[in-house]
């Protein structure tokens, strides 16, 4: 059974210092075989997924761009982007599921970690959220040519960090996101991701 009627969230591109976070909301309205968290899926089935959960669901889909992570913060920017999917399938449902260790405060939210891996409704979210936020990275490679978002997605791997160092960073990287790598120092704003 794959709990139909439950609208399950989660989100991709949190961790990232380049793209936006994008985030899912997804109500199940058949079956659908296969599903799973979309980290343990391969590319070719996420993609395969993606066009069968958009027929087979209501859905939204949430983009916030690295300037407003910068601007908001990465917690209000996924706060924010849970509200309003929850506004866009109230009259659908009113029982929310979110992968992670917290809702936010958000009436009506419940959360659970890994709740990607064990309810359908949550993978399929995370497969939405993965693979919208994939073919961004994707599409907006070429016009960004010295960091190869295409392979990387925007996450800190050494050759991103090496681009930077190299050309600084892009208008689509998050300058509140404090790189080691680089000698910044972050003062409790974001994430101090090591490198």
């Amino acid at each position: 059974m794959q709990n139909l009627g439950l609208c399950g969230i989660d989100e991709a591109g949190r961790g990232p210092i380049a793209g936006p976070l994008v985030v899912a909301g997804t109500i199940l309205l058949e079956e659908i075989l296969g599903l799973n968290d979309s980290k343990v899926l391969s590319e070719k089935k996420r993609e395969a997924l993606f066009e069968e959960i958009k027929n087979k669901s209501k859905y939204h889909i949430v983009f916030k761009s690295a300037k407003q992570i910068d601007e908001f913060g990465i917690s209000y920017c996924l706060k924010s982007s849970i509200e309003e999917i929850i506004e866009k399938l109230k009259g659908f449902t009113n029982s929310f599921l979110m992968d992670g260790n917290t809702n936010f405060g958000i009436q009506n939210l419940q959360k659970e970690i890994k709740a990607d891996a064990k309810y359908p409704s949550v993978s399929a979210a995370s497969i939405l959220a993965k693979v919208s936020r994939d073919r961004f990275m994707n599409e907006i490679s070429s016009s960004y040519p010295n960091y190869n978002f295409a392979k990387h997605k925007g996450y800190g791997t050494k050759a991103h960090i090496e681009a930077i160092k190299k050309f600084g960073r892009s208008d689509i990287h998050r300058i509140s996101f404090k790189l080691k790598a680089l000698g910044e120092v972050d003062f409790g704003t974001q994430n101090l991701l090591k490198f």
